[in-house]
């Protein structure tokens, strides 16, 4: 793949199509931990180590191992194992090294095993007949995405909070309202075609 590619699907993955605001994958942890910019940096820089893991890894055990004993059929569970076990060795070195971060990204850090945007990255790079390297890019850049989706969208709300904003619409209804209005911005970077 030639550089100008590789640049062309970086900036795709990241602004073009979002896995938070264009794909609509990984709402759980972008809402429920979105109230705090440094825990949702935390969350996603989790999130972007295991996807770009995950996606290099998947993408090793397809090629040499699905693909070569006729058992394509197993894709699914093969590659929810090794995200589940890449999720265990993140929570083991958050607990050990950072466990202010740990105790704050709470129950959602293993839900990040069946966080459906890591698999979905995982799947789209076999679908589309990635190699490794570039598998490993995309899965980089899809992290970085959603790490700028849930920062961004944490900023704001933390701006928001201290809004006079009507009764009915506080808490969660003006957080959707919120990521609805960053997901049309988001929708302005779908025309670019590199």
């Amino acid at each position: 793949m030639s550089f100008a590619a590789i640049m062309g699907l970086i900036v795709t993955a990241i602004l073009a199509e979002n896995y938070i605001f264009s794909k609509f994958l990984g709402c759980c942890p972008f809402l429920g931990l979105s109230e705090n910019p440094s825990n949702a940096l935390g969350m996603g820089c989790a999130v972007t180590f295991v996807m770009t893991l995950s996606s290099l890894i998947t993408s090793l055990i397809n090629k040499f191992i699905l693909v070569a004993f006729d058992l394509e059929y197993l894709q699914t569970v093969a590659f929810i194992l090794v995200i589940a076990s890449l999720v265990q060795l993140i929570e083991m070195f958050l607990k050990k090294m950072v466990p202010a971060l740990y105790s704050a990204l709470g129950i959602y850090l293993p839900l990040i095993t069946t966080n459906c945007a890591i698999l979905g990255a995982a799947l789209l790079c076999v679908q589309e007949g990635y190699d490794p390297f570039t598998s490993a890019i995309y899965g980089f850049a899809s992290g970085i995405g959603f790490t700028l989706a849930i920062v961004v969208f944490a900023g704001v709300r933390e701006k928001v909070a201290f809004a006079d904003i009507p009764k009915a619409f506080k808490g969660f209804p003006i957080a959707l309202v919120t990521a609805g209005l960053l997901a049309m911005s988001f929708s302005g970077f779908s025309g670019i075609t590199i």
